[in-house]
């Protein structure tokens, strides 16, 4: 199979677990050169990554009200987003559907990673998504912040608007504001963009599937075909004959 993928993953792939965090970091602003989100979305940077396996990204942690899907199931989608990517919003209204169609066959693991890229309010949102997870409402809460595809305007996502929104999705409006604000929800922000960075991700969304990386939101016939990849590889007789 041929993923597509940044060559900023694949020089990354050299230096994970070995370079410091502002390594990785360096690896990415190197990368960007203004435009990789754009080169992403369009698919441009075709390789093939076979010989690379980034599963041991996979968390597989039971109870990680984060993740959609069996903690055994025989492939994970490890994604790596931000609430205020456009092509965040675009893949979970457009190719998410599709992926849970997997997952409530117990076929696929999605398992989410929120990557504060966007600034102080991407920040915001990100310790609200964990606030959220907290009273199992993530997904909940992921699915408001990006309805219809579009993620929300930078002035609905102050806190009395992220506080409010908990309210209306049912949550404890005053535990969520006290999580949100908590050290547990910064550490935990910190640790996932440490990943991402550590990674070498040069922008979001960032997918792993079954150890193969693909960097944007790429038409959905792609994750279709890199998730029946996946499963054939891991010796499920089943995959390979969904269509997109």
């Amino acid at each position: 199979m041929e993923v597509i993928a940044l060559a900023a993953v694949l020089v990354a792939v050299i230096i994970i677990n070995r370079g410091s965090p502002d390594d990785a970091a360096d690896t990415q602003a190197a990368a960007q050169g203004g435009s990789e989100t754009e080169a992403a979305a369009k698919g441009e940077s075709g390789t093939s990554t076979d010989e690379v396996d980034l599963s041991f990204v996979e968390h597989r942690i039971d109870n990680d009200t984060r993740s959609g899907g069996d903690v055994d199931a025989p492939v994970v989608i490890v994604m790596f987003s931000d609430f205020q990517c456009p092509f965040c919003a675009s893949w979970s209204h457009d190719t998410l559907p599709t992926m849970m169609d997997y997952v409530d066959d117990g076929e696929l693991r999605i398992e989410l990673r929120e990557i504060a890229i966007f600034g102080e309010e991407s920040e915001r949102v990100t310790r609200a998504g964990y606030a959220a997870s907290l009273q199992d409402s993530y997904w909940d809460f992921h699915n408001a912040m990006l309805k219809d595809g579009k993620h929300r305007s930078k002035s609905e996502l102050d806190e009395d608007s992220l506080v409010s929104l908990a309210a209306d999705l049912g949550l404890d409006s005053e535990q969520f504001e006290a999580d949100l604000n908590s050290d547990e929800a910064q550490e935990d922000s910190d640790a996932t963009a440490e990943e991402g960075y550590s990674l070498g991700t040069p922008s979001t969304p960032a997918f792993i599937i079954g150890g193969n990386p693909i960097i944007g939101a790429q038409p959905t016939e792609e994750f279709v075909t890199a998730v029946d990849d996946a499963l054939l590889a891991a010796g499920d007789i089943d995959g390979g004959n969904r269509p997109p």
